[in-house]
């Protein structure tokens, strides 16, 4: 698994780029500034995008408060993290209006759809499809982040 960070100071974002064991990449994106969680994978023409909850908001600080040099640092040097995992669920004929969106989201999802996803309480016994990316933060924390669909 690879990761790096990319903090942006001026627009209140922190953009990871995350590669799991399985070879998929995918780009997670924090947008404080307008309040917004946006996931990319990478070989999909698709974004995912949720709305940022007090926990997102204080987990962010951290990171715009670290360099980048020094978040990957952390990331590197990090014996005890601490890893939970969170599923999101895509929500159907829910698509986003990118004009709506701030700069950032805009820019990473160019030309493609961009769908609401929202927390769920895991995959439960339907057969379902999932993906799921790990990030982790400069706070010694370790997200694991699935997005399930239930087949038509």
């Amino acid at each position: 698994r690879n990761q790096t960070a990319l903090v942006d100071e001026s627009r209140s974002t922190v953009t990871y780029y995350v590669t799991s064991q399985s070879n998929h990449t995918a780009v997670v994106l924090y947008d404080s500034r307008n309040g917004y969680v946006c996931y990319k994978p990478v070989e999909q023409r698709v974004c995912y995008l949720r709305r940022m909850d007090a926990w997102d908001r204080q987990t962010l600080q951290t990171s715009l408060n670290t360099s980048e040099q020094r978040a990957d640092e952390l990331l590197r040097q990090n014996n005890q993290t601490k890893y939970y995992r969170e599923f999101l669920g895509v929500l159907a004929g829910e698509q986003v209006d990118p004009q709506s969106l701030g700069e950032a989201v805009q820019t990473l999802c160019e030309e493609t759809s961009i769908f609401w996803v929202r927390r769920g309480e895991g995959p439960g016994k339907q057969r379902l499809i999932y993906l799921c990316i790990d990030i982790c933060f400069p706070s010694n924390i370790c997200v694991s982040i699935c997005f399930y669909y239930l087949p038509e």
